[in-house]
């Protein structure tokens, strides 16, 4: 069985949010919400990472993240563009919006080698959350057994507008039924959608909804793209210029026809994202407290990188030079380890590409 695979949908430019909401820090260290969403990756025990862009942001991006990232992770990348399609279809004249999350990951296909997560790049998930889809992904499963990570409603909702999100009918652990509301709004701890605009029906803050923290085994891959030129052709028809192929309706198809089953996994983790640029000073906020807490390092990606290339338990905390090559890496679940180059006594850590070094370094547990 493959690793586990982290697919992050990085192709938005945040029209509402106005900007490059990607590449926007969210503390004094110019750290990212993605930044946040990789450490907690890391953490629960992810490698390999496929970022999907597209090429108008491709320069930024990699200057910003995935430069960075290519020190900590195997990373690769796909691009999602509009002209992206199946034989016989061409883009509409003026359209450019892009054509929704089932389409991006239709589009990473050829880089997905294993059991996958899906998230988007500009929300900010959970340690929990994060943990539980590895915890799913890295036991050997049926090819049709899934999962979604399901928040409830009033922990996903902005003071500042209205968001979009999959609702959950959840039956036993396992998800029944999910229907796209694209206007969902707060309302105290509940909250309402509309699809007109003017007519409002009610949702209890305790309803389960999709945050797009998905888990896949390898063979659905197929189905999103298999699948896409029946939307087309069903949808250009009816609105060339906005229609999307959305991941929740792969899902629900999969629920449908009985090709699989996806389990629901529960946590009381707290969204946080720009969905607006209004949301960016509480997500700072939020930020700052989970590092008062102790939950996050200042720096959550420091030198040498080799530290991240070794079985610790946890991840790196703090990384303390001892002397020349020599450090002191302490881990968030407390333990310590020596990394140096060159000869070291005691109890070796395995790198996490098999073999007793990485880079030249090698890694003792302290006693």
């Amino acid at each position: 069985m493959n690793q586990p695979v982290l697919v992050i949908m990085a192709a938005g430019m945040g029209s509402r949010f106005g900007g490059l909401k990607q590449i926007t820090p969210v503390d004094e260290q110019g750290q990212k919400i993605i930044d946040y969403s990789l450490y907690d990756a890391w953490k629960a025990g992810f490698r390999k990472v496929v970022f999907i862009i597209k090429h108008q942001i491709e320069e930024d991006f990699k200057n910003n993240i995935g430069k960075r990232m290519e020190a900590y992770f195997d990373v690769r990348y796909v691009y999602q563009e509009v002209d992206k399609l199946p034989d016989g279809y061409a883009v509409p004249e003026g359209r450019t919006k892009p054509w929704g999350t089932a389409h991006a990951i239709a589009c990473a296909k050829d880089a997905i080698d294993g059991p996958f997560a899906v998230l988007n790049s500009d929300d900010y998930y959970g340690t929990h959350a994060m943990q539980a889809i590895y915890e799913f992904l890295k036991e050997e499963r049926k090819t049709s057994e899934h999962a979604m990570v399901g928040y409830l409603v009033r922990n996903t909702v902005t003071e500042s507008g209205y968001v979009s999100r999959g609702v959950c009918e959840v039956k036993d652990g396992f998800l029944q039924d999910i229907v796209e509301r694209t206007h969902i709004e707060k309302r105290g701890s509940d909250a309402a959608y509309t699809e007109d605009g003017e007519h409002y029906i009610d949702l209890s803050g305790d309803t389960v909804v999709s945050m797009n923290l998905w888990g896949f085994q390898q063979e659905i891959l197929e189905q999103f793209v298999g699948r896409f030129p029946a939307f087309l052709a069903e949808n250009l028809p009816k609105n060339p210029m906005k229609c999307e192929y959305y991941l929740p309706s792969v899902a629900n198809a999969q629920l449908k026809e009985n090709l699989g089953t996806i389990r629901v996994l529960t946590t009381d983790d707290v969204w946080h994202g720009v969905t607006y640029a209004e949301d960016l000073q509480s997500v700072k906020d939020a930020i700052h407290e989970m590092k008062t807490q102790k939950i996050y390092p200042e720096n959550l990606w420091m030198e040498p990188a080799a530290a991240y290339h070794f079985e610790v338990e946890g991840a790196p905390f703090a990384i303390e030079q001892q002397g020349e090559e020599t450090y002191l890496v302490t881990t968030t679940s407390g333990k310590q380890y020596c990394l140096c180059r060159g000869a070291v006594e005691g109890k070796t850590v395995k790198s996490t590409d098999g073999g007793n070094a990485f880079d030249g370094y090698q890694m003792v547990e302290k006693q």
